[in-house]
Protein backbone atom coordinates (compact mmCIF):
# COMPACT_ATOMS: atom_id res chain seq x y z
CA UNK A 1 0.00 0.00 0.00
CA UNK A 2 2.20 2.60 -1.49
CA UNK A 3 0.74 6.10 0.31
CA UNK A 4 1.95 9.86 -0.58
CA UNK A 5 2.67 11.48 2.36
CA UNK A 6 2.84 15.35 2.86
CA UNK A 7 5.27 17.21 0.85
CA UNK A 8 7.64 20.27 2.26
CA UNK A 9 8.35 22.69 -0.12
CA UNK A 10 11.02 25.44 0.19
CA UNK A 11 10.72 28.89 -1.76
CA UNK A 12 14.04 31.22 -1.81
CA UNK A 13 13.99 34.54 0.07
CA UNK A 14 14.45 36.63 -3.33
CA UNK A 15 11.11 38.02 -4.70
CA UNK A 16 10.07 39.39 -7.83
CA UNK A 17 6.62 40.79 -8.39
CA UNK A 18 4.32 41.07 -11.79
CA UNK A 19 5.22 44.08 -12.05
CA UNK A 20 8.52 43.73 -11.17
CA UNK A 21 8.89 41.96 -13.95
CA UNK A 22 6.51 44.01 -16.68
CA UNK A 23 9.11 46.76 -16.01
CA UNK A 24 11.80 44.88 -16.29
CA UNK A 25 10.80 43.92 -19.66
CA UNK A 26 10.09 47.25 -20.42
CA UNK A 27 13.51 48.42 -19.49
CA UNK A 28 15.57 45.57 -21.32
CA UNK A 29 13.63 45.03 -24.40
CA UNK A 30 12.52 48.08 -25.12
CA UNK A 31 13.02 48.18 -29.09
CA UNK A 32 11.44 45.01 -29.31
CA UNK A 33 9.14 44.75 -32.13
CA UNK A 34 6.29 42.19 -30.37
CA UNK A 35 6.96 44.00 -26.77
CA UNK A 36 3.24 44.76 -26.18
CA UNK A 37 2.45 41.24 -27.31
CA UNK A 38 4.98 40.14 -24.73
CA UNK A 39 3.56 42.23 -21.70
CA UNK A 40 0.36 40.98 -22.46
CA UNK A 41 1.56 37.51 -22.59
CA UNK A 42 3.21 37.91 -18.59
CA UNK A 43 0.34 40.16 -17.27
CA UNK A 44 -1.93 36.61 -18.54
CA UNK A 45 0.28 34.07 -16.68
CA UNK A 46 -1.96 34.43 -13.12
CA UNK A 47 1.77 34.99 -12.10
CA UNK A 48 1.80 37.40 -8.95
CA UNK A 49 4.94 36.92 -7.46
CA UNK A 50 8.34 34.82 -7.77
CA UNK A 51 10.87 33.36 -5.97
CA UNK A 52 14.66 33.53 -6.48
CA UNK A 53 17.81 32.09 -5.13
CA UNK A 54 19.38 35.45 -6.04
CA UNK A 55 18.55 38.94 -6.56
CA UNK A 56 17.69 39.99 -10.06
CA UNK A 57 20.66 41.73 -10.99
CA UNK A 58 22.72 39.41 -10.15
CA UNK A 59 20.58 36.12 -12.51
CA UNK A 60 21.12 38.98 -15.24
CA UNK A 61 24.44 39.33 -15.25
CA UNK A 62 24.58 35.75 -16.25
CA UNK A 63 28.48 34.72 -15.68
CA UNK A 64 28.71 31.92 -17.41
CA UNK A 65 28.08 28.05 -17.11
CA UNK A 66 30.98 27.31 -15.50
CA UNK A 67 30.03 29.78 -12.38
CA UNK A 68 25.96 29.00 -12.81
CA UNK A 69 27.23 24.72 -12.51
CA UNK A 70 29.01 25.97 -9.20
CA UNK A 71 26.40 28.34 -7.79
CA UNK A 72 23.47 25.11 -8.50
CA UNK A 73 25.49 22.87 -6.49
CA UNK A 74 26.23 25.36 -3.81
CA UNK A 75 22.46 26.51 -3.48
CA UNK A 76 21.01 22.87 -3.62
CA UNK A 77 23.50 21.58 -0.51
CA UNK A 78 22.60 24.20 0.99
CA UNK A 79 19.12 24.14 0.69
CA UNK A 80 17.74 20.66 -0.04
CA UNK A 81 18.44 19.21 3.31
CA UNK A 82 16.36 20.83 5.50
CA UNK A 83 13.38 19.81 2.85
CA UNK A 84 14.21 16.59 3.28
CA UNK A 85 14.57 16.42 7.01
CA UNK A 86 10.81 17.98 6.88
CA UNK A 87 9.13 15.38 4.78
CA UNK A 88 11.01 12.81 6.15
CA UNK A 89 9.23 14.06 9.67
CA UNK A 90 6.09 14.53 8.18
CA UNK A 91 6.16 10.79 6.74
CA UNK A 92 7.25 9.79 10.24
CA UNK A 93 10.47 8.27 8.89
CA UNK A 94 14.12 8.64 9.59
CA UNK A 95 16.89 8.55 6.84
CA UNK A 96 17.85 4.95 7.71
CA UNK A 97 14.47 3.87 6.30
CA UNK A 98 14.70 5.28 3.06
CA UNK A 99 15.76 2.30 0.54
CA UNK A 100 15.39 4.78 -2.39
CA UNK A 101 15.90 8.58 -3.45
CA UNK A 102 14.56 9.76 -6.76
CA UNK A 103 16.13 13.57 -7.01
CA UNK A 104 14.68 15.16 -10.00
CA UNK A 105 16.36 18.59 -11.80
CA UNK A 106 16.14 20.34 -14.76
CA UNK A 107 17.46 23.44 -14.09
CA UNK A 108 21.25 22.07 -13.43
CA UNK A 109 23.74 18.93 -13.47
CA UNK A 110 26.02 17.10 -11.27
CA UNK A 111 27.11 14.02 -11.31
CA UNK A 112 27.63 12.01 -9.09
CA UNK A 113 23.78 13.19 -8.66
CA UNK A 114 23.00 15.32 -5.19
CA UNK A 115 21.68 11.60 -3.91
CA UNK A 116 25.33 10.76 -3.56
CA UNK A 117 26.22 13.81 -1.14
CA UNK A 118 22.61 13.54 0.40
CA UNK A 119 23.33 9.89 1.37
CA UNK A 120 26.89 10.78 2.59
CA UNK A 121 25.67 13.87 4.14
CA UNK A 122 22.41 12.71 5.86
CA UNK A 123 22.68 9.80 7.67
CA UNK A 124 20.99 7.08 4.33
CA UNK A 125 22.45 3.91 4.27
CA UNK A 126 24.84 3.20 1.69
CA UNK A 127 23.04 0.43 0.26
CA UNK A 128 19.93 3.75 -0.52
CA UNK A 129 19.04 2.66 -4.05
CA UNK A 130 19.70 5.76 -6.18
CA UNK A 131 17.53 7.42 -9.26
CA UNK A 132 18.39 11.20 -10.87
CA UNK A 133 15.72 12.14 -13.71
CA UNK A 134 17.23 15.19 -15.49
CA UNK A 135 15.10 15.17 -18.96
CA UNK A 136 11.77 14.67 -17.96
CA UNK A 137 11.12 18.67 -17.17
CA UNK A 138 8.07 19.79 -15.58
CA UNK A 139 6.90 16.32 -15.96
CA UNK A 140 9.40 14.87 -13.36
CA UNK A 141 7.29 15.48 -10.33
CA UNK A 142 4.79 13.28 -11.60
CA UNK A 143 7.07 10.93 -12.92
CA UNK A 144 9.16 10.38 -9.51
CA UNK A 145 5.96 9.68 -7.67
CA UNK A 146 5.00 7.12 -10.18
CA UNK A 147 8.58 5.36 -9.91
CA UNK A 148 8.22 5.59 -6.40
CA UNK A 149 4.77 3.57 -6.29
CA UNK A 150 6.25 1.27 -8.75
CA UNK A 151 9.05 0.61 -6.49
CA UNK A 152 6.74 0.02 -3.56
CA UNK A 153 4.89 -2.18 -5.65
CA UNK A 154 8.11 -4.28 -6.44
CA UNK A 155 9.46 -3.73 -2.69
CA UNK A 156 5.92 -3.40 -0.25
CA UNK A 157 7.51 -2.19 2.57
CA UNK A 158 9.79 0.19 0.84
CA UNK A 159 10.42 3.75 1.29
CA UNK A 160 11.04 6.15 -1.16
CA UNK A 161 12.24 10.01 -0.90
CA UNK A 162 11.26 12.43 -3.56
CA UNK A 163 13.38 15.16 -4.38
CA UNK A 164 12.48 18.29 -6.90
CA UNK A 165 15.00 20.81 -6.70
CA UNK A 166 14.19 23.57 -9.80
CA UNK A 167 16.58 26.75 -9.59
CA UNK A 168 14.66 28.34 -13.04
CA UNK A 169 16.62 31.67 -12.67
CA UNK A 170 19.61 29.75 -13.59
CA UNK A 171 18.58 28.79 -17.02
CA UNK A 172 17.83 32.71 -17.78
CA UNK A 173 19.78 33.87 -20.90
CA UNK A 174 19.53 37.38 -22.14
CA UNK A 175 20.68 36.55 -25.79
CA UNK A 176 16.94 34.54 -26.34
CA UNK A 177 14.70 37.39 -27.48
CA UNK A 178 11.93 35.02 -28.60
CA UNK A 179 8.24 35.70 -27.64
CA UNK A 180 8.90 32.48 -25.94
CA UNK A 181 11.53 33.13 -24.23
CA UNK A 182 10.51 36.20 -22.92
CA UNK A 183 7.12 34.95 -21.51
CA UNK A 184 9.37 32.32 -19.64
CA UNK A 185 11.52 35.25 -18.07
CA UNK A 186 8.31 36.28 -16.55
CA UNK A 187 6.96 32.60 -15.93
CA UNK A 188 9.27 30.78 -14.13
CA UNK A 189 10.30 30.56 -10.17
CA UNK A 190 12.63 28.69 -7.94
CA UNK A 191 11.61 26.03 -5.77
CA UNK A 192 12.70 22.89 -3.70
CA UNK A 193 10.31 20.50 -3.05
CA UNK A 194 10.43 17.05 -1.06
CA UNK A 195 8.10 14.42 -0.01
CA UNK A 196 8.20 10.14 1.16
CA UNK A 197 6.50 7.57 -0.59
CA UNK A 198 5.77 4.88 2.21
CA UNK A 199 5.21 1.07 1.40
CA UNK A 200 3.12 1.10 4.60
CA UNK A 201 1.74 3.02 6.96
CA UNK A 202 1.24 6.49 6.49
CA UNK A 203 -1.15 8.84 5.48
CA UNK A 204 -1.95 11.14 2.48
CA UNK A 205 -2.58 9.92 -1.19
CA UNK A 206 -2.47 5.87 -1.12
CA UNK A 207 -1.62 5.10 -4.91
CA UNK A 208 -3.49 2.80 -7.07
CA UNK A 209 -2.28 3.05 -11.03
CA UNK A 210 0.06 5.29 -12.71
CA UNK A 211 0.78 5.75 -16.59
CA UNK A 212 2.47 7.71 -19.00
CA UNK A 213 1.73 9.44 -22.44
CA UNK A 214 3.67 10.99 -25.13
CA UNK A 215 1.89 13.37 -27.55
CA UNK A 216 3.03 12.03 -31.13
CA UNK A 217 6.16 14.08 -32.90
CA UNK A 218 6.10 17.18 -30.54
CA UNK A 219 9.15 16.82 -29.46
CA UNK A 220 10.83 19.91 -30.05
CA UNK A 221 7.96 21.70 -29.02
CA UNK A 222 9.51 22.09 -25.08
CA UNK A 223 13.22 21.26 -25.23
CA UNK A 224 16.50 22.59 -24.41
CA UNK A 225 18.80 24.04 -26.80
CA UNK A 226 22.93 22.80 -25.22
CA UNK A 227 25.10 25.16 -25.82
CA UNK A 228 28.37 26.94 -24.18
CA UNK A 229 26.22 29.41 -22.42
CA UNK A 230 24.14 26.83 -20.81
CA UNK A 231 20.89 25.29 -20.99
CA UNK A 232 18.56 27.74 -23.71
CA UNK A 233 15.27 27.58 -23.08
CA UNK A 234 12.36 26.27 -26.37
CA UNK A 235 9.05 26.74 -26.01
CA UNK A 236 6.56 26.18 -29.30
CA UNK A 237 3.65 28.54 -29.34
CA UNK A 238 1.02 25.16 -29.92
CA UNK A 239 2.28 24.15 -26.23
CA UNK A 240 -0.77 25.97 -24.47
CA UNK A 241 -3.21 23.60 -26.52
CA UNK A 242 -1.64 19.82 -25.81
CA UNK A 243 -4.41 19.31 -22.88
CA UNK A 244 -7.02 18.58 -26.07
CA UNK A 245 -4.50 15.61 -27.20
CA UNK A 246 -3.97 15.02 -23.47
CA UNK A 247 -7.48 14.68 -21.96
CA UNK A 248 -8.10 11.66 -23.12
CA UNK A 249 -4.86 10.24 -22.04
CA UNK A 250 -5.93 11.79 -18.08
CA UNK A 251 -9.45 9.80 -19.09
CA UNK A 252 -8.20 6.97 -20.13
CA UNK A 253 -5.81 6.11 -17.26
CA UNK A 254 -8.66 6.86 -14.86
CA UNK A 255 -11.15 4.49 -17.08
CA UNK A 256 -8.83 1.72 -16.58
CA UNK A 257 -9.32 2.09 -12.81
CA UNK A 258 -12.99 2.10 -13.68
CA UNK A 259 -13.08 5.84 -12.58
CA UNK A 260 -13.93 9.20 -14.57
CA UNK A 261 -11.71 11.73 -14.80
CA UNK A 262 -14.06 14.17 -14.68
CA UNK A 263 -16.15 12.97 -11.64
CA UNK A 264 -13.27 12.57 -9.22
CA UNK A 265 -12.70 14.42 -5.86
CA UNK A 266 -9.03 16.55 -6.00
CA UNK A 267 -7.02 17.28 -8.89
CA UNK A 268 -3.21 17.80 -8.63
CA UNK A 269 -1.79 18.60 -12.14
CA UNK A 270 1.05 20.59 -13.01
CA UNK A 271 0.53 24.32 -13.62
CA UNK A 272 2.51 25.23 -16.62
CA UNK A 273 0.39 27.95 -17.22
CA UNK A 274 -3.54 29.30 -17.09
CA UNK A 275 -4.71 28.35 -20.40
CA UNK A 276 -3.41 24.64 -19.40
CA UNK A 277 -5.74 24.82 -16.61
CA UNK A 278 -8.87 26.33 -18.25
CA UNK A 279 -8.42 23.79 -21.14
CA UNK A 280 -8.14 20.91 -18.29
CA UNK A 281 -11.81 22.05 -17.10
CA UNK A 282 -13.29 21.84 -20.14
CA UNK A 283 -12.05 18.67 -21.45
CA UNK A 284 -12.88 17.38 -18.53
CA UNK A 285 -15.99 18.94 -17.47
CA UNK A 286 -14.77 19.64 -13.80
CA UNK A 287 -15.01 23.33 -12.49
CA UNK A 288 -12.35 25.73 -11.99
CA UNK A 289 -12.26 25.06 -8.59
CA UNK A 290 -10.92 21.42 -8.84
CA UNK A 291 -7.78 23.21 -10.04
CA UNK A 292 -7.53 25.78 -7.33
CA UNK A 293 -4.20 24.48 -5.27
CA UNK A 294 -2.65 24.06 -8.60
CA UNK A 295 -3.56 28.11 -9.31
CA UNK A 296 -2.40 29.21 -6.20
CA UNK A 297 0.72 27.61 -6.76
CA UNK A 298 1.14 29.21 -10.39
CA UNK A 299 -0.03 32.37 -8.63
CA UNK A 300 2.02 32.28 -5.79
CA UNK A 301 5.35 30.80 -7.04
CA UNK A 302 5.27 30.91 -10.68
CA UNK A 303 6.24 27.82 -12.87
CA UNK A 304 8.24 25.61 -10.46
CA UNK A 305 8.54 23.26 -12.89
CA UNK A 306 8.66 19.31 -11.58
CA UNK A 307 8.40 20.88 -8.24
CA UNK A 308 4.96 22.43 -8.55
CA UNK A 309 2.84 18.81 -8.38
CA UNK A 310 4.67 18.59 -4.65
CA UNK A 311 3.44 22.04 -3.43
CA UNK A 312 0.02 21.37 -4.80
CA UNK A 313 -0.12 18.66 -3.51
CA UNK A 314 0.93 19.91 -0.12
CA UNK A 315 -1.44 22.87 -0.11
CA UNK A 316 -4.38 20.20 -0.60
CA UNK A 317 -3.03 18.52 2.89
CA UNK A 318 -2.89 22.31 4.77
CA UNK A 319 -6.47 22.97 3.58
CA UNK A 320 -7.28 19.61 5.18
CA UNK A 321 -10.82 19.25 2.67
CA UNK A 322 -10.11 15.15 1.79
CA UNK A 323 -12.02 12.50 3.19
CA UNK A 324 -11.03 9.00 3.11
CA UNK A 325 -11.96 7.36 0.27
CA UNK A 326 -11.71 10.19 -1.85
CA UNK A 327 -10.50 9.81 -5.21
CA UNK A 328 -7.82 11.92 -7.03
CA UNK A 329 -5.85 12.71 -10.17
CA UNK A 330 -2.22 13.97 -10.11
CA UNK A 331 -0.56 14.65 -13.26
CA UNK A 332 2.90 16.56 -14.56
CA UNK A 333 3.30 17.35 -17.96
CA UNK A 334 6.58 18.27 -19.93
CA UNK A 335 9.02 17.55 -22.98
CA UNK A 336 8.35 15.10 -25.22
CA UNK A 337 5.32 16.18 -24.76
CA UNK A 338 4.58 13.74 -21.91
CA UNK A 339 2.48 13.31 -19.42
CA UNK A 340 2.66 11.52 -16.22
CA UNK A 341 -0.43 10.78 -14.47
CA UNK A 342 -1.35 8.81 -10.95
CA UNK A 343 -4.44 7.78 -9.52
CA UNK A 344 -5.02 7.78 -5.75
CA UNK A 345 -7.48 7.45 -2.69
CA UNK A 346 -6.90 9.69 0.40
CA UNK A 347 -5.95 7.86 3.70
CA UNK A 348 -5.99 9.12 6.72
CA UNK A 349 -5.35 6.51 8.75
CA UNK A 350 -2.24 4.29 8.40
CA UNK A 351 -2.27 0.45 7.12
CA UNK A 352 -2.42 -1.46 10.26
CA UNK A 353 -3.16 0.92 12.74
CA UNK A 354 -7.26 0.12 12.21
Amino acid sequence: MAVLCKPAIAVPEYIITRDDTLELARQLHYDHLQLKKVLRLIEHTGVVRRHLIMPIDKVLEHPGLDARSAIYEEESKARVPSVVRKALDQAELEPQQIDLIIYVSCTGFMMPALTAWLINEMGFRSETRQIPIAQLGCAAGGAAINRAHDFCRAYPDANVLLVACEFCSLCYQPTDLGVGSLLSNGLFGDAVASAVVRGSGGTGVHLERNGSYLIPHTEDWISYAVRSTGFHFQLDKRVPGTMEPLAPALRAVAERQHWDAGELDFYIVHAGGPRILDDLCRFLDVPPEAFRFSRATLTEYGNIASAVVLDALARMFDEASALDGQRGLLAGFGPGITAEMALGTWTSTPAGTG
